[in-house]
């Protein structure tokens, strides 16, 4: 039984976002002069470039930030923070800092629910400053593909944003920036791993929304190829060896190698289960991970981990808050009804998974899985009427093609007593 539940929206959608702004564009204008540089050329020699100055590949740098930037993914985000300010006191006209620390705050919004907006004004701040800074780096010299690289990034993230508020016009913009700036860093392919984030992300989605949205597919006219392979190889390289875009790079390969049409789930959950063991106060990878757990039966982990959520979230652990907490209520309401054969137990566990999503207004996906589950227990029970409440939730909440909504349709016809017209 497979189960997710999305917490943001995956870059391919604002990638199609993108697509969609510059057709328009481009319906109004010739179509652009080919690149002088192809985009699957061999990757440069390093020595062609100089790179003097060029913060993200230093070393030194690196080594300093070793601790703050697993701080951050560790949400020990005032940690992190501080040094991050340190640097910026340091490099007051350099992006790093002001990208970094944007994303922290990125990394801040993670565990919330999707529609809070108590972060939004600080992120794009940090987001606006980077490029401001990254702008002045461009202008003073056109071969500067750092500056390329944190510009494509922070309009990258700002467009992730914008798509999640339904801002659709400010999302196309920033995507179609974002594009502009990875395409310009093409040629410093090679000298870092820290680029291929972006360019295995344009790989690997341009193929998937080519053939998912073949009414996009002339939009596609406009940008290079993409390909499926070389984006997955990019990403995992960035995965293994980056140093700022590494666990970026591992979080995406998190969404892409379960799915429907990759079909990878050993490789995600091996991946799941090093990002957890690595950075244990993250509840977004403790949540992948149970999650991946329980959908490949590995209980007796996915338990382990969920009782660990929720005892971090009545600790008051950072990021431990209502949504990792309902998907952990709801997994172990499961194992507790269907392996454990425990009413009781899965009835709290189902009852805490309604509490938590509640609380941040998110009554789908494992809301109604819970409401199904608690009205087939109360009917199992006899309790008719906790049956006709939780169905008729489910009724409401519900797609009208999803199993639950049928199974409690036809349990309130059954029962008309629940006052429901149907």
């Amino acid at each position: 039984m497979a189960l997710s539940s999305k917490i943001r929206l995956p870059v391919s959608w604002w990638l199609g976002v993108c697509l969609l702004g510059t057709a328009a564009k481009g319906i109004a204008q010739r179509a652009p002069a080919p690149l002088t540089v192809a985009l699957d050329s061999v990757a440069v020699a390093p020595q062609a470039i100089d790179t003097q100055g060029w913060l993200l590949l230093d070393k030194d740098i690196q080594v300093e930030l070793d601790g703050a930037v697993h701080n951050l993914y560790n949400f020990k985000f005032d940690r992190a923070d501080r040094q991050f300010r340190s640097l910026r006191r340091r490099y007051p006209q350099h992006p790093l800092a002001y990208f970094l620390l944007g994303l922290s705050t990125w990394w801040k919004m993670i565990p919330l629910a999707p529609t809070d907006p108590r972060y939004d004004r600080q992120f794009y701040a940090y987001l606006d400053t980077a490029t401001t800074k990254a702008h002045v780096l461009y202008k003073a010299d056109a071969r500067n593909y750092e500056a390329c690289f944190f510009l494509a990034a922070a309009y990258g993230f700002a467009a992730r944003l914008h798509a999640e508020r339904r801002d659709w016009r400010k999302a196309t913009v920033s995507s179609r920036r974002a594009l502009d700036y990875l395409q310009k860093s093409r040629p410093a392919n090679g000298l870092s791993s820290e680029f291929e984030l972006g360019f295995g992300l344009f790989d690997y989605y341009a193929v998937w929304i080519g053939e998912e949205y073949p009414w996009l597919r002339p939009v596609l006219f406009f940008f290079p190829k993409g390909n499926t392979q070389r984006g997955l190889a990019e990403l995992h390289r960035a995965a293994q060896t980056a140093f700022y875009a590494k666990t970026e790079a591992a979080c995406f390969l998190l969404l892409i190698l379960p799915s429907a049409r990759e079909q990878q789930i050993g490789q995600a959950l091996a991946l799941a289960r090093q990002l957890a063991a690595e950075f244990p106060d993250n509840s977004r990878f403790q949540v992948d991970y149970a999650r991946l757990c329980f959908d490949q039966g590995e209980w007796d982990a996915a338990e382990a981990t969920c009782q660990a959520i929720l005892a971090k979230n009545s600790q008051g652990y950072v990021g431990y808050g209502a949504l990792a907490g309902r998907t952990a209520a709801y997994l172990l309401g499961y194992l507790y009804q269907h392996r454990y054969h425990n009413p009781a137990k899965a009835q709290d566990y189902y009852r805490r998974c309604l509490v938590f999503s509640e609380t941040i207004q998110l009554t789908s996906g494992y809301y109604v899985f819970a409401n199904a589950a608690l009205g087939n227990l109360a009917a199992q029970q006899r309790d008719v009427a906790a049956a006709c409440r939780y169905y008729a939730e489910v009724v409401d909440k519900a797609g009208r093609h999803e199993p639950q909504y049928q199974e409690a349709r036809a349990y309130l016809r059954r029962h008309p007593a629940s006052g429901r017209s149907l």
